[in-house]
């Protein structure tokens, strides 16, 4: 885990500052809204030959379940499964307390394809919120699923679902020298997890591009930092920044065509520099003698958020990126750092010193308000879901590191727990793009 003391000197010693894990993920909800509303997904009706090639329904009551909003009823407890909405007895589910009733059918499409079939209703006023047809391949059903899950929260919450998106995340196993670290891409559940990087040197930093179809990071792979970007359906990478001393914490423009990134080149002080990535032109924004790492971009790509220790201890700072003076926008708390924006530019989430623990806290620009978020010692790299209802960090369980999920309004926490070893690292994509 990060010493969050010298968080800001750690970065010239990367190849210590990463620990051990395994890809496999699963979810447990710490904590949620005090009262969740009751929900019943009956399981689906499969109209095909055989067992049903994938339980939609148990995905999208996990999924809704996992959001700590809503509290599914166990199928053992419903009194009728219906797979339509005109075959519901409203009564029994009043009878049950269930406020909302799914009901589906997964239905063969011909050719390895299949259409999964689903209405939402209203429980108490016997009426239809919402009813779909999903198409998918085979291979696509999972995902099809989460989409439902996504389409069914949107309607009773009014946010959009982010069930249909990914995470990235780093892991490393063994212990040193003999350490495998790897680039891992998984659903937003930790399902369907896949290696894209893996090495004998650290890799870190992982930073989506707007469109969710490539990733940059650093690696160590040559013994000295670079950064790559690499394109998540091919697998094809390319080396963008290898340049004499530190080159880390790359981070997207809105538009994708620049990194935000920092860079100590020749002078050996880290500052904040934009690389245009079809010219590989540098752009330095940042020039004194304090130490300026971990950019971030403001939504209209007119700005730029960074920490650095220029008043003496790690604060957050922005600066336009057209050049000009940068202004703090931290405040409170001796120790604010790993700055993220919300999708919406309002609040900055942070690593944050809370009375010597290191948690995550979300400020609010425009008044300069900041609340603390979790309750860990040593909780860090906070990543906002693109949705901006949520961050997914990592944290300590024990002696090892995890991730976990907060809303912004501190409600509803849930842990994503390795089976075995160190999690680090995440960032959550953006919406996917069709």
């Amino acid at each position: 885990m990060i010493n969050h003391g010298k968080i800001l000197t750690g970065l010239l010693l990367w190849c210590a500052a990463f620990a051990v894990a395994q890809a496999e993920l699963r979810i447990e909800i710490t904590g949620g809204v005090e009262q969740a509303v009751p929900i019943a997904v009956v399981p689906f009706g499969w109209e095909g030959p055989g067992p049903a090639p994938f339980d939609v329904a148990a995905l999208v009551s996990a999924d809704l379940g996992s959001s700590g909003r809503f509290a599914p009823l166990a199928p053992d407890d419903m009194l009728e499964r219906p797979t339509s909405g005109s075959a519901i007895d409203f009564d029994d589910w009043r009878i049950l307390g269930i406020e909302v009733v799914i009901v589906g059918r997964l239905v063969p499409a011909g050719n390895d394809r299949y259409t999964i079939q689903f209405q939402l209703f209203d429980v108490f006023r016997g009426k239809q919120l919402l009813g779909y047809r999903q198409p998918a391949s085979a291979t696509q059903l999972r995902g099809a699923s989460h989409l439902v899950a996504d389409m069914v929260y949107r309607e009773l919450t009014g946010i959009r679902g982010i069930f249909a998106t990914r995470i990235a995340y780093i892991t490393v196993d063994g212990a040193p020298p003999n350490q495998r670290f790897r680039l891992i891409v998984a659903d937003a559940d930790g399902e369907n997890a896949r290696i894209l990087v893996e090495s004998n040197e650290p890799l870190m930093s992982p930073a989506w591009s707007p469109d969710g179809r490539k990733l940059a990071y650093v690696s160590f792979e040559k013994k000295q930092s670079e950064i790559y970007v690499q394109t998540l359906r091919s697998g094809a990478r390319q080396r963008v920044s290898s340049r004499p001393g530190v080159n880390g914490a790359p981070a997207w423009s809105p538009d994708g065509r620049r990194l935000a990134l920092t860079l100590s080149k020749a002078d050996g002080n880290l500052d904040i520099y934009t690389l245009d990535l079809e010219s590989q032109v540098l752009t330095r924004l940042t020039e004194r003698g304090s130490i300026d790492t971990e950019p971030a971009w403001s939504a209209d790509g007119n700005e730029i958020f960074f920490t650095s220790d220029r008043a003496g201890q790690p604060q957050v700072y922005r600066v336009p990126t057209r050049g000009g003076q940068a202004a703090r926008v931290s405040f409170e708390g001796p120790y604010n750092a790993r700055p993220r924006l919300s999708p919406a530019d309002g609040r900055l989430a942070v690593v944050h010193n809370d009375r010597g623990n290191y948690r995550i806290a979300v400020i609010d620009l425009e008044r300069r308000f900041t609340q603390v978020l979790t309750k860990g010692a040593l909780d860090e790299s906070p990543s906002f879901a693109p949705n901006g209802e949520t961050l997914i960090y990592a944290t300590r369980d024990g002696r090892r590191g995890v991730l976990a999920t907060v809303t912004t309004d501190g409600r509803i926490h849930r842990r994503i727990s390795s089976v075995e070893g160190d999690v680090r690292e995440p960032a959550w994509s953006p919406f996917r793009v069709n």
